[in-house]
């Protein structure tokens, strides 16, 4: 054995050994990609989240996830759904999910991380940062990668978040009904049909948009007749350029339940680095069911989903 294939062998084994033993060294940001999950994804302090339908989970998944669904982000004491969980339920939550305290999250989903970006985003109110969104997603994954119906045991653990929560990137409706009257922008994450009213998904009391609402759908930010990766920092500035020229605005953004704007919310503060981002929480299903709030709307035609 030469030189060269000597210090080859000695660095590859050192970087193994403390995978499995140190710190992790991670790259910057959210976002991990598949060779570098491919190096960390057995280390004990990762703790590895598919975030899809239970059935779809049971079919298959990556080896060593655990299973979550929208229902366990959602706090049910609301009489609408999509409120995000509170501090003590997503504690419960990673409690039974045996993730510790000191544990790097790698979440990820089948659905360009729109998923994925709700619990981001929900994790940055409660303080926890040690997150990363698996870039690609299932389906991706799947074709050149090892997967398993084999699940998990799990021993529970009692998690607790060390900081109170920050709600410097959480909209109320309160907040939202001010900016109505104020100069603040009101991003609309929807499709077409459900901005115009043509289209009324379930959990909604009627369709529409909030008064002054710009549309942007979040698709467009991804890939999302191809891999659903997110696109280059030159494309999503030209995806948002003319409607969003400045990026200290005070921008609130929104959707049908808070999933697809956190989405446009990460790529915002976190790819293009605007500073003033707010998702409103309680969405369009929160604002449809409050009669006494204003609403605008297109077209009569109404379709359920």
């Amino acid at each position: 054995m030469n030189h060269q294939k000597i210090i080859l062998f000695i660095s590859l084994f050192f970087f193994f050994f403390s995978c499995k033993n140190d710190k992790l060294n991670l790259s910057d940001g959210y976002l991990i990609e598949f060779d570098e999950f491919n190096l960390i994804s057995s280390h004990e302090k990762v703790k590895i989240i598919d975030f899809r339908k239970p059935e779809l989970y049971k079919k298959s998944h990556i080896m060593n996830a655990v299973n979550i669904w929208r229902t366990d982000l959602e706090n049910t004491e609301y009489p609408y759904k999509g409120m995000m969980a509170d501090k003590l339920q997503v504690e419960e939550l990673f409690s039974r999910l045996g993730i510790k305290n000191d544990d790097t999250i790698v979440v990820y989903d089948d659905n360009g991380l729109c998923d994925s970006s709700r619990l981001w985003w929900i994790l940055q109110v409660y303080g926890y940062h040690n997150i990363k969104m698996l870039h690609g997603g299932f389906s991706l994954w799947k074709e050149n990668h090892e997967v398993t119906t084999e699940i998990p045991q799990i021993e529970k653990t009692e998690f607790r978040f060390k900081k109170d929560p920050v709600y410097n990137s959480h909209a109320t409706k309160e907040e939202v009904f001010q900016a109505v009257h104020q100069k603040n922008i009101l991003l609309d994450t929807r499709t077409q049909d459900e901005y115009s009213g043509k289209r009324q998904k379930n959990g909604a009391a009627k369709g529409g948009r909030i008064p002054k609402s710009i549309l942007l759908d979040w698709t467009l930010a991804i890939n999302y007749h191809g891999d659903k990766k997110i696109k280059s920092i030159e494309k999503l500035e030209e995806v948002y350029k003319e409607i969003l020229p400045y990026k200290n605005d005070t921008i609130i953004v929104y959707c049908q339940s808070g999933f697809r704007s956190s989405h446009t919310a990460f790529v915002l503060t976190e790819i293009l680095d605007f500073k003033n981002i707010k998702n409103y929480d309680g969405a369009w299903v929160e604002w449809s069911y409050h009669e006494e709030l204003p609403f605008e709307q297109d077209s009569i035609t109404t379709i359920f989903q």
